[in-house]
């Protein structure tokens, strides 16, 4: 025989579970003291700055005069 199941109790436990992986969530994302944020946010920034200075920067090649088509001037 199959288990019954009150279908309301079901969906109310559900809903439970996941506010309280969304609560979960938010207490890893904001529950951290100010100066641990701040660190992230500086680590995070620096990274960003680090990764701009490497990128390979193709608009120079643009403004020389080189068709990014490759069309050699024929039109």
């Amino acid at each position: 025989m199959a288990e019954i199941i009150n279908l309301r109790a079901a969906r109310k436990a559900k809903a439970r579970a996941e506010k309280e992986t969304e609560a979960d969530e938010n207490r890893a994302r904001f529950g951290r003291p100010r100066q641990e944020q701040m660190s992230t946010e500086a680590t995070r920034d620096m990274q960003d700055r680090k990764l701009d200075a490497h990128r390979v920067d193709s608009a120079g090649e643009d403004a020389e005069g080189v068709d990014p088509e490759g069309s050699g001037g024929a039109a």
